[in-house]
């Protein structure tokens, strides 16, 4: 499995295990009119177009299956946490390739650039409901706040874990 900074050319890989991956993730948590009407791979495209381009995104890179997860993160976006600076904006995994250790590197190398561009905190945000939440709970988070949010006309609960120290992780981003 390889680790690196995505490439604009990327963007068709991103989006498929974008959507891919919320299909199976949310399935009976979002409403499937949002997963499988709303949410396409054209969409999507468009969408990691303009990211990969404009922000560091770094993808899990599977030798015949190509692109199998993706992350990324930056300054953290409400402005309403300042113990927190950075944000993990997403990170999506194949179900095929989860629970094999790409989460926790993904999640480091966002980590590392965070700290490289000066965050030395960072939140997550994550529906209360998604099974993977303990993955942030395992590697240190602590609960921060709550919020409803609204995805396909349903209300949905989510939580944000945070790391008030991501300089203090260095042994955890090492393994």
């Amino acid at each position: 499995m390889i680790i690196r900074l995505a490439e604009e050319n990327d963007a068709a890989g991103i989006a498929k295990v974008h959507v891919d991956s919320w299909r199976t993730t949310y399935k009976g948590i979002v409403p499937d009119e949002f997963l499988f009407k709303t949410l396409t791979y054209e969409s999507r495209l468009k969408n990691w177009q303009g990211n990969v381009s404009q922000r560091k995104v770094f993808v899990a890179e599977d030798k015949q299956k190509g692109i199998v997860g993706f992350a990324g993160g930056g300054k953290e976006r409400s402005g309403e946490y300042p113990t927190y600076r950075g944000e993990l904006y997403a990170i999506y995994i194949l179900k095929d390739f989860q629970r094999m250790n790409i989460g926790r590197k993904l999640t480091a190398r966002v980590m590392d650039q965070l700290v490289d561009a000066g965050f030395h905190s960072m939140l997550v945000w994550v529906l209360e409901e998604n099974q993977s939440k303990s993955f942030y709970q395992e590697m240190g988070g602590k609960y921060v706040d709550s919020t409803t949010i609204q995805i396909g006309g349903k209300s949905l609960s989510e939580v944000a874990f945070g790391w008030e120290n991501l300089r203090e992780l260095q042994g955890f981003k090492n393994d």
